[in-house]
């Protein structure tokens, strides 16, 4: 029965006392039509005086200013700013005082970690009868971006100081995969230089998995078949031939001297040296190339032709695998420096449950100008905060605290996010409803999503208010759905962006929006705001999209009274991962029932947290006057922190500080996400060695993600047992 508050009911049925004689006095009222009197009153004032949180969210929808992002993303991206650098320093600053001028409390968090930097590079190529070949390794500039000089030298961040003069190995994308497949053929990577293309994995796995294959060295370069095939910038949207994608090779997360615990002053840390014989470091020195270069270095290339899914386009040479007869000489000195970082914090107090947090993250460091990645996303968040700002002076203020962050370092190894959340870990773990991450808001059209499965919903119910920015006579809602996006909506096991410490660190509710599936130019000097105007978003409507969907899910979770979560897509989630898990281990020695026991429970905790809240919003109809602001918070506290229960304190095995044991990064592409991640580490071993330990490590992993979901249907479903 739900609670009376302390009321009788059977009082209300009582006889009302005969008034005394022979005086007249005023009739005692009946208290039931006071109850609904009262709740008349409140209910008007709630309607005529308080407007109604979709009011503010109509508001905050018909408030975008194109003008606005355009003008904060060609402050933003003036000149390259990479992270720890005097640019970047000036656009924390930028931020700053845009921030400060809505009246947000906002303040710089600064930390002292280490990046890394080139300090010498050299590559060479030659072969008998060829001349030597010394490369240029840069990437032309052209008239009209006067500050391109002051990007810094291609490089990949954290590769090993070193020489190295080896034939050349062909490995395609560099993936495990095809490291042992190059074995099978009998191709010995032992001593040489590793080329490989970008387009599959993240580039410090491709090193990482070329040192395990044993090369001494690497070289990336950007093939035109994935990066070429149109037009080059700037006549159009693709990869001119010197482009060249630069990035870290670090596996880890954050700081790497600082490794599960935050760069905070006067912290323990590791010395440099030993941060760097790290096995998250990639251990060889390596570098990155353009097309231009990678080609020149294939046609040297002999041995075996590569398989057809291993050419390049139609106008490219045919590869061979080698070794040899090509043979490339590279150097590569690296600077690894203590540096300062600052991350930039606004807070919009809540009003009801100021303790109740819904964080907003952008990054702002980039590799040169950032027009794309990052910047497009900062624009966005100030474009944003600029209409919160609106609002409030309208008379909004939210329910639960709003606090936007803008992250430094993130292109390193999400440093900022990390060592904030390492920081602040408690705090967080016990307050955050939410997390929403914007990385590269606009890189092009159409709409993108991923989320942990309770903010399915809530996403497409937004996207349903937002305007396409392409067609004004649809919502995003169907451009999304026109996609054919197979899943609709991605999850966020992946290491790609700063949802990473929120999720797999210490189990936030989180998404990650932006418009555009990908674009040529990632990370090389022609990611500028040129690019942006002529190809990404020449109207910045793409921009205002990115602000409003943000926005819009983020006042959702604001301002209304029972947090807008659904556990029912997560059930879903969980059922077709143990499928998947099933199909792999057929015929195994490894029995599945721990987890189906296990979802089976969740799913009853989903049933029974629907129910509640199906009753919650029927008293709020029918009998306000018995709305419990406690059973309110009970409901909300629960939604909050089932997500926390699938953390394990230890961790996934031999990745510790990745706590989730739902989602995780996959252990050979950072990039990549996996579901129940540390069971599929064990199959890939299990299948690899096929031994009885192996596969009873296997049995071990089934067990422990069992546990955790047995943990979260107990916090959904409330009480102990």
């Amino acid at each position: 029965m739900p609670p009376h508050d302390g009321a009788d009911e059977s009082s209300a049925r009582a006889p009302l006392l005969p008034p005394p004689a022979p005086r007249r006095a005023a009739a005692r009222l009946h208290p039931l039509p006071l109850i609904v009197a009262a709740a008349f009153v409140a209910s008007f004032r709630l309607l005529f005086l308080a407007p109604d949180p979709s009011y503010y969210q109509s508001l905050l929808l018909s408030l975008g200013s194109n003008a606005t992002a355009a003008a904060h993303l060609r402050a933003l991206t003036l000149r390259p700013h990479i992270a720890g650098s005097e640019a970047n320093a000036l656009t924390a600053a930028y931020v700053l005082d845009a921030l400060s001028s809505h009246s947000f409390p906002t303040h710089l968090t600064p930390y002292s970690v280490l990046l890394s930097y080139p300090e010498r590079r050299s590559l060479s190529l030659s072969a008998p009868g060829s001349d030597t070949t010394h490369f240029a390794l840069e990437q032309e500039s052209y008239p009209g971006e006067p500050y391109a000089a002051e990007a810094v030298p291609t490089f990949l961040a954290y590769a090993a100081s070193g020489s190295v003069a080896a034939e050349a190995v062909y490995a395609n994308y560099g993936r495990a995969e095809d490291f042992a497949y190059l074995a099978a053929r009998g191709v010995n990577v032992t001593g040489k230089v590793a080329v490989a293309r970008y387009g599959k994995v993240y580039r410090g796995d491709i090193v990482r998995n070329a040192r395990d294959a044993g090369a001494a060295a690497a070289v990336i370069y950007t093939d035109a078949k994935d990066y070429a095939a149109g037009k080059a910038f700037p006549d159009g949207p693709w990869m001119p031939p010197t482009g060249v994608q630069v990035g870290s090779t670090f596996k880890g997360v954050g700081d790497p001297t600082t490794p599960m615990w935050a760069s905070s002053e006067g912290c323990q840390r590791l010395s440099i040296a030993e941060a760097m014989a790290s096995d998250d470091m990639p251990g060889i020195p390596a570098l990155p190339v353009s097309g231009m270069d990678g080609e020149a270095i294939l046609q040297l290339i002999g041995g075996d032709v590569a398989p057809e899914d291993w050419q390049g386009g139609a106008s490219a040479p045919a590869y061979r695998l080698g070794p040899g007869p090509a043979v490339l000489n590279l150097t590569y000195v690296g600077n690894e420096t203590m540096a300062t970082i600052q991350n930039v914090i606004s807070v919009i107090e809540g009003k009801e449950e100021p303790d109740r947090y819904v964080i907003l993250g952008n990054h702002r460091d980039a590799w040169t100008f950032g027009a794309v990645d990052p910047n497009s996303g900062t624009a966005a968040l100030l474009e944003l905060a600029q209409r919160l700002s609106e609002l409030q002076k309208k008379g909004w203020r939210p329910r639960r605290t709003i606090i936007l962050c803008n992250w430094d370092a993130e292109e390193y190894a999400l440093i900022g996010s990390t060592e904030w959340v390492e920081e602040n870990r408690a705090t967080l773990t016990s307050r955050t409803v939410a997390y929403l991450n914007v990385d590269s808001a606009v890189a092009g059209p159409g709409f993108y999503a991923s989320a942990t499965p309770q903010l399915d919903e809530l996403l497409k119910e937004a996207s349903k208010q937002v305007q396409n920015p392409d067609n004004r006579t649809e919502s995003l809602f169907d451009l999304w759905m026109a996609s054919n996006t197979s899943p609709l909506i991605g999850r966020l096991g992946g290491g790609g962006s700063d949802y990473s410490a929120f999720v797999q660190h210490i189990g936030i509710p989180s998404a990650d929006m932006s418009f555009g599936p990908g674009y040529a130019v990632y990370h090389s000097l022609y990611d500028n705001f040129i690019w942006m105007e002529k190809f990404g978003d020449p109207l910045f409507q793409r921009h205002v999209a990115a602000a409003s969907i943000w926005g819009l899910v983020a006042l959702r979770l604001s301002d209304e009274e029972i947090l807008p979560f659904n556990y029912g897509y997560y059930a879903a989630e969980l059922e077709n991962g143990a499928m998947s898990i099933n199909a792999r281990v057929l015929g195994m020695p490894v029995s599945l029932s721990p987890l189906d026991n296990s979802i089976k429970k969740f799913r009853r905790a989903v049933l029974k947290m629907d129910s509640e809240l199906k009753a919650l919003h029927t008293w709020k109809i029918w009998a306000p006057w018995r709305n419990s602001p406690l059973k309110v918070r009970d409901i909300n506290d629960r939604l909050m922190m089932t997500e926390r229960a699938f953390t394990e304190r230890e961790g996934l095995s031999g990745r510790p500080w990745y706590k989730h044991l739902i989602y995780g990064p996959s252990l050979h592409n950072d990039y990549g996400a996996e579901i129940y991640p540390g069971v599929d580490d064990a199959i890939q071993t299990a299948k690899k060695t096929n031994t009885s330990e192996s596969w009873q490590a296997v049995q071990n992993e089934i067990h422990r993600i069992a546990r955790v979901i047995n943990q979260a249907a107990l916090v959904l479903a409330g009480g102990l047992t």
